[in-house]
């Protein structure tokens, strides 16, 4: 139960950041990171729904909450929550990949190295301020 605070917080604050920057970005380069980022038309079932921008975008956040689960559940073994947080997001970082083969919609290219450049920022940005949520909550306990 001591977790639900902090998960709940930090899978918000880092998930609202990570969308809202790759929407400033997808905004002022035209680069589709934001359109991939909330992508899900290559998922079966899910697929067969035209998901309004907001549920996409609240899709988006389970992920992030079920990240920060993770974190907090191994920053007690690991006790570094840079390294953790960076752990857990390094493998966010490849699905550009596989995530802009599968797209249905037009999004980067997997080969535009200027999108997976932002999307990389985007992710390390996420990774740093999710250790620094480990830092916070560390203190506190």
């Amino acid at each position: 139960m001591a977790l639900i605070k902090p998960v709940l917080q930090t899978g918000a604050v880092t998930g609202l950041f990570l969308g809202f920057f790759l929407k400033g970005i997808e905004l002022f380069t035209g680069k589709g990171v934001y359109t991939l980022l909330l992508n899900v038309d290559f998922i079966p079932i899910i697929n067969q729904v035209l998901w309004p921008e907001w549920i996409e975008f609240f899709f988006h956040l389970l992920v992030s909450l079920l990240i920060a689960a993770g974190f907090f559940l191994l920053l007690p073994k690991t006790k570094r929550p840079y390294s953790t947080a960076f752990l857990l997001t390094l493998p966010a970082i490849f699905l550009y990949f596989p995530l802009s083969a599968l797209a249905c919609k037009s999004v980067p290219e997997m080969d535009d190295m200027r999108a997976f450049f932002w999307w990389t920022a985007g992710h390390i940005l996420y990774a740093l301020i999710l250790g620094l949520y480990g830092q916070k909550f560390k203190r506190e306990a």
